[in-house]
């Protein structure tokens, strides 16, 4: 999946994610970024279950997370991508300080061959009505 893929996903869900008010939040103030992973594919269900728990977790209880999405490549389920949307930098950094995220990066920490952090900056984001 390339990363104009990803950003249109992201793009086209994003307002149904974020509600009332915030929706207007001026793009210019987001946080956004592009996790490439690649994951030891014997360890990927283990993996997915780990990020699952973890996005589910993180935009539950903190107010700063707009949007996470994981996907994988069609062809190499192994290549995952995580879209982040947070409302700005400071949000991101204490998402960094959370219990949930440190425990995540302990669990997953043998299961990840390579992590890249790919920082966006947001062009326009929209959706179907609901």
């Amino acid at each position: 999946m390339t990363i104009a893929q990803l950003l249109l996903i992201g793009a086209s869900v994003l307002p149904a994610v974020i509600s009332g008010a915030a929706a207007g939040t001026d793009l210019r103030s987001l946080y956004v970024q592009e996790a490439e992973i690649e994951v030891d594919p014997a360890q990927l269900e283990s993996y997915k279950a780990a990020v699952a728990e973890h996005i589910e977790t993180a935009t539950r209880v903190e107010p700063g997370v707009v949007a996470l999405y994981a996907v994988s490549e069609n062809d190499d389920p192994a290549r995952v991508r995580v879209f982040e949307i947070y409302r700005d930098q400071d949000a991101y950094r204490s998402h960094l300080e959370t219990i949930h995220f440190k425990t995540y990066k302990a669990t997953v920490e043998k299961m990840v061959r390579s992590l890249k952090l790919i920082r966006t900056t947001p062009i326009a984001f929209g959706a179907l009505p609901k």
